[in-house]
């Protein structure tokens, strides 16, 4: 049965952040995933995740100046040295919170940029980033993501991700496939599940409706049929659930996932790690 994790990033907003935990796992959730931890203590986000009995499965690493658009640095030479420093904090995060997977955004594609340069340096981050995160048994995930979201974010194509994790060729590099992502950006989601999920290379998967990114159970995707396939191939990570509530006040978040009751835990158990 699929395993879904809960994104505090988009998921509950009707709550403050860090009474978003306990929110979360009320409503059966054994994971989380959210974009930043930085704002807060790392002990504090330990201990959310203690008293609820959750696992943090993903988080980003320092994306450069969210707040004035910036989405990554992993792509963009001169910034290597801030990328690294971005890094070793998020990893020492990941220490902390007991996270096997740390998301490194691609960043944007600067304009009239050659590609070539921008792949080259994405590459050798990537690497230094994998060498960096091995020691301390975490994974490094690259994402590939629409340009409608985000328009210029440098990688957009499972197969370009899939091309870097053969070239590096580290084996806790990885890729973060985001069904949603996918579909705008290429669509036969079924096939491409099929390609690439036995070869090992996709570490987490991450799900929204398509095309308004709300709950799974709107849109033109049949999450169920993709569920049942992903399990039919044998994955047993995380599947994020990175959607925008639709408007269903006053239930807010919990009011919207009649899609998740026949996955719920019934926190019976919560012995599955990674």
């Amino acid at each position: 049965m699929p395993r879904f994790a809960a994104n505090l990033s988009m998921l509950y907003n009707e709550h403050a952040f860090i009474d978003r935990f306990a929110a979360a796992a009320a409503d059966g959730f054994e994971a989380v995933e959210y974009l930043f931890p930085y704002a807060f203590e790392a002990t504090a986000l330990a201990a959310q995740l203690k008293a609820h009995g959750l696992q943090q499965v993903l988080f980003n690493a320092p994306p450069g100046d969210w707040d004035k658009g910036e989405r990554g640095m992993a792509c963009l030479p001169g910034r290597e040295d801030e990328f690294r420093q971005g890094l070793d904090r998020a990893l020492d995060y990941a220490g902390a919170l007991a996270c096997p997977r740390v998301h490194v955004m691609a960043g944007l594609a600067p304009a009239g940029a050659d590609r070539a340069t921008l792949r080259r340096c994405y590459v050798d981050n990537l690497a230094w980033a994998a060498a960096r995160a091995a020691p301390r048994g975490v994974e490094i995930l690259m994402e590939p993501i629409n340009t409608r979201d985000i328009p210029g974010f440098f990688l957009n194509r499972q197969d370009e991700a899939h091309a870097v994790v053969a070239e590096v060729g580290a084996p806790n590099l990885k890729v973060q496939m985001d069904l949603y992502h996918c579909q705008i950006v290429e669509g036969d989601l079924a096939k491409k599940i099929e390609m690439y999920l036995p070869g090992g290379n996709v570490s987490h998967l991450q799900i929204a409706g398509v095309p308004a990114r709300n709950e799974p159970d709107l849109g033109e995707i049949h999450h169920p049929f993709l569920f049942e396939l992903i399990d039919r191939l044998g994955y047993t990570g995380w599947i994020g659930c990175e959607y925008r509530p639709r408007d269903t006040a006053p239930g807010g978040t919990t009011a919207g996932l009649g899609w998740f009751q026949p996955y719920r835990s019934t926190r019976t158990s919560n012995t599955r790690t990674a």
